[in-house]
């Protein structure tokens, strides 16, 4: 490979151009500050303000503040940076090549950034009193940090898992709401992933108060668990799953350096019936592109 041909590859693998260009940037500052309110408004509604209410769920209360912060915020930033406000959904667009590499870069270090920034501004504006723990993500007692890992990488598979579903441009049977199946989809993993690890599925959401709290006690889980779990995901509904899934697109993504999924035509269904001579129906099914 000669030296322009390698520089224009490594050009569009970094897109180095998009440093330059204010909608980049203006992205950068959309994932900042939607990342900023998730941690605000999601992890305020882990403080406790009455100790004494009756029949009053935290777990509930928490669950369903991430899952419409989640759907709210991405409804509203969706059409500048993707609404992606969590480094596992950034890292799996990276690995399966919706975004380069200097995006993914600085997405995810927008995220933190906003994260820091509204954990602070959380602990700023709640009288210490009720810091407690400003929503910092921890193991229950009884789970083990390998378990946890587990619980951390399935249910952010979970949530990039309906991502991607929900951003599949080639899909013609669902006419809903993106966000709000992303965020029922936190919601969901939030109910049952609360009292076992807090239900982080956002590395940059378990950052933030991290930081402002100076608590790293199993940190790591927080990192390594989604966003494997949001790789994993990515690929499998990518390449699997898509509507544009074929052999051919795996074999371009391994193998083009001009690699584009919107290039791929979706794959339609096409069914047949047949009936033998006992008149017992034969289906046959057969993928083709439309």
């Amino acid at each position: 490979m000669s030296r322009s041909n390698l520089l224009v590859t490594l050009r569009m693998a970094t897109s180095i151009d998009d440093l330059k260009s204010v909608f980049f940037w203006r992205a950068v500052v959309a994932e900042l500050i939607g990342t900023l309110l998730l941690v605000f408004v999601g992890c305020g509604s882990c403080l406790s303000w009455d100790e004494e209410k009756t029949n009053y769920n935290p777990v509930v209360q928490i669950a369903f503040c991430f899952g419409l912060s989640v759907g709210t915020i991405v409804w509203g930033i969706a059409h500048v940076s993707g609404g992606h406000i969590n480094p596992a959904v950034t890292s799996a667009f990276f690995i399966t090549r919706r975004i380069s590499f200097a995006k993914a870069i600085f997405y995810i270090a927008a995220q933190c950034v906003g994260a820091i920034l509204g954990a602070l501004i959380l602990k700023g504006v709640t009288p210490y009193q009720r810091w407690g723990a400003l929503g910092t993500t921890g193991l229950n007692k009884e789970m083990e940090t390998g378990r946890a890992f587990g619980v951390e990488f399935m249910i952010t598979f979970v949530l990039v898992f309906t991502v991607f579903a929900a951003c599949d441009g080639k899909r013609t049977d669902l006419k809903g709401s993106g966000p709000l199946s992303i965020g029922l989809s936190v919601t969901m993993c939030h109910l049952f992933a609360i009292p076992l690890t807090g239900s982080s599925m956002n590395s940059a959401r378990s950052f933030g108060p991290a930081v402002a709290m100076n608590n790293w006690e199993n940190h790591w889980v927080y990192w390594i668990g989604p966003i494997l779990g949001g790789v994993v995901a990515g690929l499998l509904y990518e390449y699997i799953f898509a509507a544009n899934a074929s052999m051919n697109k795996i074999m371009e993504f391994l193998l083009s350096s001009r690699y584009d999924t919107e290039d791929f035509p979706a794959q339609k269904l096409n069914i047949m019936v047949d009936s033998d001579e006992d008149n017992i129906f034969l289906i046959k099914q057969k993928r083709t592109c439309k």
